[in-house]
């Protein structure tokens, strides 16, 4: 604490990411990294932009980026906002299109950013608890009619369950008054996206990342999809505390990977398939793993607590996260897919963390 602290500084407990350690022979399944590296035509790219073309400003509009991030998703570009990470995007998007009067609405187990924001923000909230079994009803949200908003994941953190299309369409048709933010870092491991429901839908924006599904996390690009008048709010914002998100490296990055459907793909298939592997030897050890659309799983046992197993798994070098609040979620661990000889290493070592001492 200090006195020289403005007033919201002292009310502010920030996001707390995940550890990033360095320990020899480490096995890291706790922050949701790609387990692989990012294709050729990445890299390529940014060593092609470099060299003295860093002493000038990078394009602050990020239009050839736009582009090829509306040329994916066929949108126009004016309806693509990016930015450095999708934790900047989503911070530009409180600000502008979710500070109300009325409270913003958000699941009481989800990404941990979106009460923090809320707080540096000042935005009221009305969180929404999840069923007994994790996951989110809309039935909840449109029995409160009275919001600013609503900010939500899907596939949701930590738990990876997805909510079907359906059911956001309807989240859509019942809260036309505001926004409804649908994060979707996860989607392209499994969940349908809600981009299908925005020609119909002036009030939807998508938020995407390169960071999970494109191996890029260390680049820190984000963005988001939605109507254009919501798009130049956001512009807005980031026009009145930095104009230029986006490196020159960044862009040229981005740029590539958007356009390296190749690697995508094939890259998304093999993680599905080794979540899908995980998920059963898991299984085959006595967990509930929680049905995932994420690039994790979410899993706990009834004969260990979540904190037990996360510290016998860290003696064995091997990361994952666990988190202990809320108490209905302590026993739970979320495990990153990393490759199949990585998962093998876990499954192994739970193995061994499970077995009866003699």
């Amino acid at each position: 604490m200090s006195k020289f602290w403005s007033e919201v500084v002292h009310g502010l407990t920030p996001y707390v990411p995940g550890e990033q350690p360095k320990i020899d022979g480490l096995i890291k399944l706790n922050t949701n990294e790609c387990p692989y590296p990012p294709s050729q035509s990445v890299l390529d790219a940014i060593a092609a932009a470099g060299g003295d073309a860093l002493r000038l400003y990078p394009d602050p509009d990020a239009r050839v980026l736009r582009e090829a991030i509306a040329a994916h998703h066929g949108v126009d570009s004016a309806q693509v906002f990016v930015g450095n990470g999708s934790d900047e995007v989503l911070a530009h998007v409180f600000m502008a299109l979710l500070r109300h009067p009325a409270p913003l609405l958000l699941p009481d187990i989800s990404y941990s950013f979106y009460p923090v924001y809320a707080r540096l923000y000042g935005i009221a909230t009305d969180v929404v608890p999840l069923d007994a079994q994790l996951r989110i009803r809309v039935d909840d949200y449109l029995a409160r009619p009275r919001n600013g908003g609503v900010v939500l994941a899907n596939p949701n953190a930590p738990t990876g369950v997805a909510l079907p299309l359906d059911d956001i369409a309807r989240l859509l048709r019942g809260n036309a008054h505001s926004v409804v933010v649908v994060d979707e870092a996860y989607v392209d491991f499994g969940a349908r996206s809600a981009l299908e429901l925005l020609a119909d839908h002036p009030n939807l924006l998508v938020v995407r990342t390169l960071s999970k599904s494109r191996a890029l996390a260390g680049l820190r690009v984000g963005y988001c999809i939605g109507a254009p008048e919501l798009i130049e709010g956001i512009v807005r914002v980031k026009d009145s505390f930095n104009s230029y998100p986006l490196d020159r490296l960044a862009l040229a990055g981005a740029t590539a990977s958007m356009r390296d459907d190749a690697w995508f793909n094939a890259t998304c298939a093999r993680i599905v398939a080794s979540r899908d592997r995980l998920d059963a030897g898991l299984r085959a050890l006595g967990f509930d793993v929680l049905p995932s659309a994420a690039n994790f799983v979410f899993a706990r046992h009834a004969c260990a607590g979540g904190a037990q197993l996360a510290a016998a798994l860290r003696e064995r070098r091997i990361l994952v996260r666990h988190f202990r609040q809320p108490e209905r979620i302590a026993d739970y661990l979320r495990i990153t897919v990393g490759t199949d000889a990585q998962c093998d290493s876990l499954l192994g070592a739970l193995s061994e963390c499970l077995r009866p001492s003699v």
